[in-house]
C-alpha cells in the first residue's frame, strides 16, 4: 500500500458542510460560552451581576479572588456589540487552523493559559501604574491575540483583508497590532484598550512557538499502570504431547517483505491515530514504530 492510498492522505477531503461541522470544536464551544456570558451580562446589573462577579479587578484579585484572572476573558462590553463580534470572528478565522495543528486539548490549554497570563500582565501593569486608574478589565482579546500570533507564525504568507478590502500578509497585520499596543503602553496613554493583556498574550504565543512547548506534556500521565497477570494454570496429562516441534537450523528465515508488510500495517495505524488525535496521543511503542519506519525508508532512499 502506497502512502497516497491511505485514507488520511487522500486528496478528496470532506465536504464543505462536513469540514465546517467537524473542525474547530473547541473554538465553537468557546464562542458559545462567550455569547452566553454576554447575554447574561446584558440581563443582569453591571455591578451586582455577572460582570461585577467575574471582571478583572486588580484590588479584588489581590484580596484572593484569583478566578478573575481567567473569567474576565469570557466577558465583553455590553455597550458595544463590536467588542465581542470581532473577538469571536478572529477566534473562528484563525483559531480553527491552530486547533487543527495542535489538537483540541492542547489548543484549549494554550487559549486558557494565554488568558490567565494576560490577566496577570494586566494586574502587574496596574501595580506599576498603567493605567493610572484601577479600571476593571473584560474581554477575550489577550487569548485571541495569542491565537492570532500562533497562526501568523505558522502561516506567515497567508493573505488577510484589513478593513475587509486591503489585502496584506498576516504577519504584517500582527506586527501592526503589536506595534500599536506597544506604542500605547510606552506613551502611557489610556485609550480604553487593555494593551498589557494584548502584549502578554502575544509574547506568550511567541515564546510557546519558539520553544516548541506542549503544555499537555508538562502534566503527569493519568494512564493506569499495567497489571501483569499470571498465565492460567494448565493441568498436565500424560496423553498430551508437550514436546516442542523441532525447528531445523536450515529453515529459511522470515522474508524481509513480510516484515516490511507488518511494519507498514503498524505504521498505517499509527499515522491514522496521529491524524485523528494528534502526535501527543502516541505511546512510547508507537513512537518507536515511527522511528523504525523513518530509518528504513531513509536507508531505502540511500
Amino acid at each position: 500500500m502506497g502512502i497516497y492510498d491511505r485514507d488520511y492522505y487522500r486528496r478528496d477531503g470532506p465536504s464543505f458542510l462536513a469540514s465546517f461541522t467537524e473542525r474547530g470544536k473547541v473554538c465553537k464551544w468557546l464562542i458559545l460560552i462567550n455569547v452566553v456570558c454576554f447575554v447574561l451580562q446584558f440581563l443582569t446589573p453591571h455591578t451586582a451581576g455577572v460582570t461585577g462577579w467575574f471582571e478583572l479587578d486588580t484590588a479584588k484579585v489581590l484580596h484572593g479572588q484569583v478566578w478573575r484572572l481567567l473569567t474576565y476573558a469570557f466577558l465583553h462590553d455590553t455597550g458595544s456589540i463590536m467588542h465581542i463580534l470581532f473577538n469571536m470572528l478572529f477566534l473562528w478565522w484563525f483559531g480553527t487552523d491552530v486547533e487543527d495543528m495542535y489538537g483540541p486539548r492542547e489548543f484549549l490549554a494554550v487559549y486558557l493559559l494565554a488568558a490567565i497570563l494576560g490577566g496577570a500582565g494586566y494586574v502587574i501593569g496596574n501595580l506599576l501604574g498603567y493605567p493610572e486608574a484601577n479600571i476593571p478589565c473584560i474581554g477575550a482579546s489577550g487569548a485571541v491575540m495569542a491565537v492570532l500570533v500562533l497562526c501568523a507564525l505558522h502561516f506567515p504568507n497567508r493573505i488577510i483583508y484589513m478593513f475587509f478590502f486591503l489585502p496584506v500578509p498576516i504577519w504584517v497585520f500582527v506586527i501592526f497590532e503589536v506595534a500599536q499596543d506597544a506604542f500605547g503602553l510606552l506613551s502611557g496613554r489610556d485609550n480604553g484598550t487593555a494593551v498589557t493583556v494584548h502584549l502578554t498574550g502575544a509574547a506568550f504565543a511567541f515564546v510557546y512557538y519558539k520553544r516548541h512547548w506542549r503544555l499537555l506534556s508538562f502534566l503527569p500521565s493519568l494512564k493506569r499502570p499495567r497489571i501483569r497477570r499470571r498465565p492460567p494454570l494448565r493441568v498436565y496429562r500424560e496423553e498430551e504431547n508437550d514436546e516442542a516441534e523441532a525447528v531445523s537450523v536450515m529453515s529459511p528465515p522470515v522474508s524481509r517483505e513480510l516484515v516490511d508488510e507488518h511494519l507498514e500495517a503498524k505504521l498505517d495505524a499509527v499515522l491514522e491515530k496521529v491524524a485523528r488525535h494528534g502526535q501527543e496521543s502516541l505511546t512510547s511503542s508507537e513512537r518507536e514504530i515511527l522511528q523504525r519506519a523513518s530509518e528504513i525508508y531513509r536507508r531505502k532512499r540511500t
